[in-house]
């Protein structure tokens, strides 16, 4: 029986199953992606990557949610993989290709890495969302959470700003709202609880995956969704259940092209190896 190693890594509780594929070898099924996620009979994760050859950048990386789906970016993913790419190198930069663009990392720490991830885009095709509307905000409605701010970073993002976090049914709203006909290609919900300028206490339906203990992109478009509306700093820590990230964004407005920021840890759980 093929025997495949893994890695098992978590960034802030938003976990993976590392595969290196620069050979070209490995090919995985819908079903085997989903056999490798499922926490009682797989290895269990938020999110399978896939470590492949570039010709642009340090690596490529491919991301599957654990619905099997291909997805463009993920946050904490492109930390454990910069991590990782620097520990082989001995780089303290490296870069990350991904299918939302080329993403730079650089050693925040031992264990800790910040993760350029380019320029928020605010354009309701580049979202994207089936028609034209305002993004700053988009009519969605579920009892007490309603009009969200629409916010690409390399996938879809609807952040909702409520008076308690823990308050909303999350996994009641988290998916009326990721497959809403104005997403075609779903969404990541957020609702984001603003506790001063400088933090924001945020939770995450992660499209494909449910609700997870962390999400990068979620973090960097709901710090840049506070921002747009006047509710916070440049930089502002965003709790998240399994950690805080640190989210830098210098942009005030939708037509600023500032890069935003990420810095936060990374975890390595085990190694193993996987049979098919």
């Amino acid at each position: 029986m093929e025997q495949i190693p893994f890695l098992k890594m978590h960034g802030a509780g938003n976990d993976f199953v590392v595969f290196d594929n620069r050979s070209g070898t490995l090919a995985f099924s819908e079903a085997q992606r989903v056999a490798i996620a499922d926490r009682r009979f797989g290895i269990g994760c938020d999110q399978i990557v896939l470590l492949e050859t570039s010709h642009v950048a340090s690596v490529f990386m491919r991301l599957y949610n654990s619905d099997g789906g291909e997805v463009s970016a993920c946050g904490n993913a492109t930390r454990c993989v910069g991590w990782l790419v620097m520990e082989e190198t001995g780089n303290k930069e490296v870069t990350i290709e991904t299918r939302a663009g080329i993403l730079h990392c650089k050693r925040a720490g031992e264990m800790a890495v910040q993760v350029d991830m380019g320029a928020p885009k605010f354009r309701w095709n580049e979202i994207p969302l089936a028609h034209e509307v305002d993004t700053m905000k988009l009519a969605l409605r579920e009892g007490a959470v309603s009009e969200a701010v629409a916010v690409s970073m390399g996938n879809p993002h609807a952040v909702f700003f409520v008076e308690n976090a823990d308050a909303v049914d999350l996994h009641r709203i988290g998916p009326a709202f990721e497959h809403d006909a104005i997403f075609p290609e779903r969404a990541n919900i957020e609702v984001a609880q603003v506790l001063d300028a400088r933090s924001i206490k945020l939770r995450v339906w992660e499209r494909g995956s449910g609700e997870t203990l962390a999400c990068g992109t979620g973090a960097c478009a709901t710090a840049v969704a506070a921002r747009l509306k006047g509710l916070v700093e440049e930089r502002v820590d965003v709790q998240l259940p399994g950690g805080t990230l640190t989210i830098e964004w210098n942009g005030s407005t939708q037509k600023d092209t500032s890069t935003v920021l990420m810095t936060g840890p990374v975890a390595v759980v085990y190694e193993g190896i996987w049979k098919p």
